[in-house]
């Protein structure tokens, strides 16, 4: 018997038994493998739902199934037939749904007006927050990410070998300031500070797109060559830190760096950091601090 084969009859046993399971819905990025990894350390033997077109990962080595994004109708079945009682989001997800795309089952049915307005106009936490409610109303408890692989979580203070100086702390305040701003509009999670003043702010273009056009802007002499400057990235005050935390990883660095920056701050107990030792190792070479900050310390984040 295969390893898979092996995995799905032990499944097929647990469920008959009325045993219990965790499901990782996998988007795009390495978040959902480090998540799924700390699951099965810890004795879980996950179910990986793939979303169609976001997942990029190998998952040959653990039991997976694949779903188009709007299709609940198809993940109601999966949590049926595994027993799932426990799911995770994880990764990113870069395309709503169009209305259309909606396969609902009869749990939803009339919900669907609020659900098509929720895509049409909402923000992403607004649609999380809907996400959620619908894989709720399946039978099932949405986890955060944060409660399988807490080791993730950024810490309190400079995570590097690189401090931030008393010019950056101003920065990473002013920064923290307008993230916060920000996330009251359900828009972004991030924001950069250059010599206390706001260059940009984080769009639906993402993190490494907002860095892209710091870079741009550097290079077209709109932001002082000589003056670096900090990016910060915070939940969302009403976010719902179940989905969607704040991620770092080396790419972060590595735009940041290309942008000019001093370098990167991010909510601890509320951000993860993705391939540490590497992002870290890269940011010492590259001279950028890599700090965790308490929101709730304002004038004294770290």
């Amino acid at each position: 018997m295969t390893g898979r084969s092996h995995r799905r009859t032990a499944a097929s046993n647990a469920v008959a038994a009325g045993a219990q399971r965790l499901a990782i819905i996998a988007g795009s990025g390495s978040l959902p493998l480090y998540v799924a990894i700390a699951a099965r350390s810890a004795g879980e033997d996950p179910l990986i739902i793939r979303l169609k077109d976001e997942a990029d990962l190998d998952w040959s080595q653990f039991e997976s199934a694949s779903i188009s994004v709007g299709d609940v109708k198809g993940l109601g079945l999966l949590l049926s037939h595994h027993g799932i009682d426990r799911v995770v989001l994880s990764g990113g997800v870069a395309r709503r749904p169009e209305w259309r795309e909606i396969r609902p089952n009869l749990k939803m049915i009339a919900k669907m007006p609020s659900i098509i307005r929720t895509l049409l106009s909402g923000g992403d936490d607004t649609v999380l927050q809907m996400v959620i409610g619908l894989i709720e109303a399946q039978g099932v408890r949405v986890i955060g990410a944060h409660e399988i692989a807490p080791r993730l979580l950024a810490t309190t203070g400079p995570l590097g070998k690189i401090k931030p100086t008393d010019d950056d702390r101003k920065d990473i305040v002013k920064a923290a300031r307008a993230a916060l701003a920000l996330g009251v509009l359900d828009v972004g999670q991030g924001a950069v500070s250059v010599s206390g003043r706001i260059v940009a702010l984080e769009g639906v273009e993402g993190t490494d797109g907002m860095l892209e056009r710091v870079a741009d802007l550097r290079t077209a002499g709109r932001i002082s060559q000589r003056r670096k400057g900090v990016l910060v990235k915070l939940c969302k005050p009403q976010q719902d830190i179940r989905a969607d935390l704040p991620t770092i990883g080396p790419s972060t660095v590595e735009n940041a760096s290309k942008a000019g920056l001093a370098g990167i701050a991010v909510e601890a107990g509320r951000a993860f950091i993705l391939d540490r030792e590497a992002m870290l190792k890269a940011a010492d070479e590259a001279g950028l601090f890599v700090c965790g900050i308490d929101t709730a310390l304002e004038g004294d984040m770290m």
